[in-house]
């Protein structure tokens, strides 16, 4: 469905990461009138070839303009608002992964928390008509109930990035309370898809197959993940930009906070040792693997590792209620069109 935004000037932080380039080409090509702002820092996190390739994409547009620079930079996030008076604000920008926190916390602090507090601060003073933002499923830490619903505690974040993500809801929170400025945190669910990101389970699996190295199955494989296609996740993103949390009064008085937070998953968790088979499946369907690859020989089952937690999975009634959508791609039709990219991107 196309959701028209006009003549909106919209900034997409993250706009050369995975979620977000996504993103932009669609609201590109769906809103010739329309002025889209990309801004990125194309850190080397993981491979930049790969960010590029996603701006080169984003280049074909002439709706399109792309700064390079850190969240973290005050002055350049407000020269930004400044210049360009943004309608809309989607901040994907984050520093990403869970096993990565553990080592290195600096570049969460920095993206996470400073670069979030300066995005809230500019819309502030450059009143937007919303901001949506990304939180993470790790928001949900060790929580036993499933599937995860937004009114469950959140309190108990096994991992850095997670405990980010879930002051990234806190903050903004305070920040609609205080200021009035409508914003929507949401909870993605495992996003999968071509030129996703490299340091992801079934990308970096075959990575390693094609090496003929052995890949490693956390928690005996007895993981659970409510893995999401990058379609529905854009189509999601997409149906809550252009409907910002209403602007009302409460029985004092005072505004009440213009604040929504929403799961987007598929809410069908996939036993990592099922989807480590379909993904098997396909690539040697995409030709990337040889039909008589041994895959037995390359896959080692091992305990889970710090910050891991063994399942996933979104309760995603508010998103159905209030927009009409629910994730529909099935894990096969995902992991086709990943492993015909990859095809086409490494292998050709």
């Amino acid at each position: 469905m196309n959701y028209k935004f006009g003549n909106k000037t919209i900034l997409i932080t993250g706009a050369a990461g995975f979620i977000g380039s996504y993103l932009a080409k669609r609201v590109c090509a769906e809103n010739p009138e329309a002025k889209i702002i990309g801004f990125d820092s194309v850190n080397d996190y993981y491979d930049v070839k790969l960010k590029d390739y996603r701006l080169r994409e984003l280049e074909k547009f002439d709706n399109f303009t792309f700064i390079k620079g850190n969240l973290a930079d005050k002055e350049l996030v407000n020269k930004v608002f400044e210049e360009n008076r943004p309608n809309i604000v989607v901040n994907l920008a984050a520093q990403a992964g869970v096993r990565y926190s553990i080592d290195h916390p600096d570049a969460y602090i920095e993206a996470n928390l400073i670069g979030f507090y300066n995005i809230l601060e500019a819309c502030r003073h450059y009143p937007v008509e919303h901001l949506v933002y990304a939180s993470s499923s790790s928001v949900y830490g060790g929580n036993k109930k499933v599937p995860f619903s937004t009114d469950d505690k959140v309190d108990n974040p096994v991992s850095l990035y997670a405990a980010t993500k879930k002051s990234n809801e806190l903050l903004a929170h305070a920040y609609s309370k205080l200021y009035n400025i409508p914003s929507t945190g949401l909870r993605f669910f495992t996003v999968y898809g071509p030129a996703g990101r490299p340091d992801m389970a079934y990308f970096g699996f075959t990575d390693k197959l094609i090496k003929g190295e052995t890949i490693k199955i956390f928690n005996y494989g007895n993981c659970k993940r409510d893995f999401t296609y990058i379609d529905d996740i854009v189509e999601g993103v997409i149906r809550v930009m252009a409907k910002a949390p209403e602007k009302k009064d409460g029985e004092d008085g005072l505004p009440l906070p213009p604040y929504n937070v929403y799961n987007i998953g598929n809410s069908s968790p996939e036993n990592l040792l099922d989807f480590v088979q379909i993904l098997q499946e396909e690539l040697i369907r995409a030709k990337v693997l040889p039909e008589d690859y041994d895959f037995e020989a390359h896959k080692e089952l091992v305990p889970m590792q710090p910050g891991d937690v063994p399942v996933t999975f979104a309760d995603t009634s508010e998103l159905e209620k209030d927009f009409g959508f629910k994730p529909h791609t099935t894990i096969r039709e995902g992991l086709r069109k990943f492993a015909e990219w990859y095809k086409e991107f490494y292998c050709a």
